[in-house]
């Protein structure tokens, strides 16, 4: 069965190699439309059944097409990846001393022998970031790990330090829900233990 992942994220790929799956890349290139009125979980299941849906469209035969897209809130704002590095300051204040919550949703579209099938959900998670001086920030800064990052920071990275507590899964923070991925790959047969 073909696997493509709907996703240039270098993290998504780590973690889908982890589980032990061969699969391809095929980023979407799809223009996100972050002007929904909806929830912050059904805003991020929005987002990724759109890049899943637009490489389902694009491709054929039996396939399973997964599609993620995270999101973190705090203090009811929304931050996605910084458009500039201004941008990754002010949400790295923002996120300084604070919880935070994470949600990263999951599109699974699965053909089999002219059969499909659709997996829409999500996973939260919470982090607890440390007070952060404006020194620390700006420091952190000098380097481009914040770029690409929803909330400008990596939690298997550099910025991995900032983080207090965690609760929740790890893999959900990263950017794709293994655990849940799993549990679809595995009611369809398509990943073994």
């Amino acid at each position: 069965m073909r696997i493509i992942l709907a996703s240039k994220s270098p993290r998504r790929k780590e973690l889908l190699s982890l589980m032990g799956l061969t699969y391809e890349i095929i980023p979407s290139e799809k223009e996100e439309n972050m002007c929904q009125n909806l929830s912050l979980s059904k805003l991020s299941e929005s987002l990724a059944k759109q890049k899943a849906d637009d490489i389902f469209s694009q491709t054929s035969g039996n396939r399973v097409v997964i599609g993620s897209d995270t999101m973190v809130v705090v203090k009811h704002k929304l931050f996605g990846k910084p458009k500039s590095k201004e941008e990754a300051k002010n949400m790295l204040k923002t996120l300084s001393g604070n919880w935070h919550k994470v949600a990263t949703s999951l599109c699974v579209i699965i053909e089999k022998d002219g059969i499909k099938k659709e997996y829409l959900t999500h996973s939260y998670s919470k982090v607890k970031f440390l007070k952060l001086s404006e020194k620390m920030i700006d420091e952190y800064l000098q380097n481009d790990e914040y770029k690409d990052k929803a909330g400008a920071y990596a939690v298997q990275g550099k910025s991995g330090m900032f983080i207090e507590k965690i609760k929740g899964s790890y893999s959900t923070i990263i950017g794709l829900p293994t655990h849940l991925l799993f549990q679809i790959l595995y009611k369809e047969e398509i990943l073994k233990i």
